[in-house]
């Protein structure tokens, strides 16, 4: 298994994009390159809309070898990000 992947789906003109995107850049200090993160910009990546069936921002994606593990579209916690996260690490190293 890889890394996890938490992907941030977000619109620049949504106030709380804004917020959701603040928090997943302090679980990305926390975590570091334990997690592979991705900022996606909806407006630029019409694709990823369609192919996420994405209905609102803001969007957090959670994968774990391509498979969607979390979906959460409302502004969600670091905490709760990071707890899914760290499962899935914990998960990985004992696999390895």
């Amino acid at each position: 298994m890889g890394r996890p992947v938490l992907i941030d789906f977000f619109s620049a003109w949504c106030e709380p994009c804004r917020e959701q995107t603040a928090i997943v850049e302090e679980v990305a200090e926390r975590l570091g390159d334990r997690v592979e993160f991705r900022m996606i910009d909806v407006a630029e990546r019409r694709d990823l809309v369609s192919a996420y069936r994405l209905t609102t921002v803001p969007t957090v994606v959670i994968e774990a070898d391509g498979v969607v593990v979390g979906r959460f579209e409302m502004v969600t916690d670091g905490e709760t990000l990071e707890s899914i996260l760290l499962s899935l690490i914990d998960d990985l190293q004992k696999e390895g």
